[in-house]
């Protein structure tokens, strides 16, 4: 199959949602349980951590953690929204700097002004955007900013999404119960791929699309820690510390073939890691190159990482020849549950 198309289904009994471009499963949303990152939660301050900079927060589905200690006391209510997943070993980590993200704009309560996504570079179309909003919420005290899809949106659609998110933001706000309790919940994966998937036209929400697609068969080859790719090979083998990458050349015996298979792995590990819904610590063993090319693949990681949708910093290489990563846990680890 060519071209691209977004797949609106279950998996397992639970909503999902698949991007498939050129027939290769690109990304892909699960149901995200109640203490998924956006997820907005009343919760009560326990205690301070010492050494940590944060505190342990209350919740009615167990604790998170908040990087932050000032202004804040034990036994006080805050709202807080979910930023990362957590694991066996760490909590969920929390913020108070509250967002409502969706597919045309995002809300701000605390931090006031208007931005528009840099993609958008068009002057005049800037210009329409700003007053478009300036005009329509002008006595609204929340910031907002406007995504990429506002580039070719219609004035309706960009008012109606706005006006969704600030009267979400509005009653999150006025909410004054001081019970701990879920008050805005994180958004299903057909919201999600509305909101995410903005650039695809075709969309297909039949029951079994999954099926048809040959979807189901491209979630069992990501349970296999060997990857494959070209004529090389390379393992995902996530541990409690960090995710391990193993790089091998394959039967490839040439002078070249270590920086080749090196640079296969960089263009296909953030799809890899997206579709696993792998973060924290990564840690990389390249295949056996000459220390010359090692900026050549450090190049290929940042581009490839620069067009991925998850934040993932290049930290740098150890004596040891290794690169490590440190990726952003917004995603599920599915595969493990």
């Amino acid at each position: 199959m060519k071209g691209k198309i977004v797949l609106l289904d279950n998996f397992e009994g639970k909503e999902a949602a698949a991007l498939l471009i050129d027939g290769k499963l690109h990304d892909f949303f699960t149901e995200p349980g109640m203490k998924a990152p956006g997820a907005i939660f009343r919760a009560k301050v326990k205690y301070q951590l010492k050494g940590s900079g944060g505190v342990f927060v209350e919740s009615p589905d167990g604790d998170f953690f908040l990087h932050q200690t000032s202004s804040i006391t034990p036994g006080k209510f805050i709202l807080v929204q979910v930023s990362s997943y957590g694991d066996s070993e760490k909590l969920p980590r929390v913020s108070t700097k509250l967002l409502f993200k969706s597919r045309y704009v995002i809300v701000t309560p605390f931090a006031d002004g208007l931005n528009i996504a840099k993609s958008i570079q068009d002057i005049e179309r800037k210009s329409q955007l700003k007053q478009l909003v300036t005009e329509g919420f002008e006595h609204i005290p929340f910031g907002m900013i406007l995504r990429s899809a506002c580039a070719f949106a219609s004035d309706n659609e960009i008012i109606d999404d706005c006006r969704n998110m600030i009267s979400a933001a509005q009653n999150v706000l006025s909410d004054e119960n001081n019970q701990i309790g879920l008050i805005y919940r994180a958004q299903s994966p057909h919201q999600m791929a509305w909101r995410e998937w903005s650039d695809i036209p075709t969309v297909d929400k039949r029951n079994g699309a999954f099926s048809d697609y040959g979807v189901l068969e491209l979630i069992d080859e990501l349970k296999d820690p060997k990857v494959i790719i070209n004529n090389c090979n390379y393992y995902i083998e996530p541990t409690k510390a960090f995710v391990a990458i193993d790089v091998n050349t394959g039967g490839d015996l040439s002078f070249a073939a270590g920086i080749k298979a090196n640079l296969a792995m960089a263009k296909d590990l953030p799809r890899q890691l997206r579709l696993r819904g792998l973060g924290g610590q990564v840690v990389i063993d390249p295949a056996p190159m000459s220390r010359q090319d090692r900026k050549t693949l450090e190049n290929a990681i940042k581009s490839s990482l620069r067009r991925d949708t998850i934040e993932t910093n290049f930290v740098g290489w150890t004596s040891m020849g290794l690169i490590e990563l440190q990726r952003a846990r917004i995603r599920p680890n599915w595969l493990s549950l």
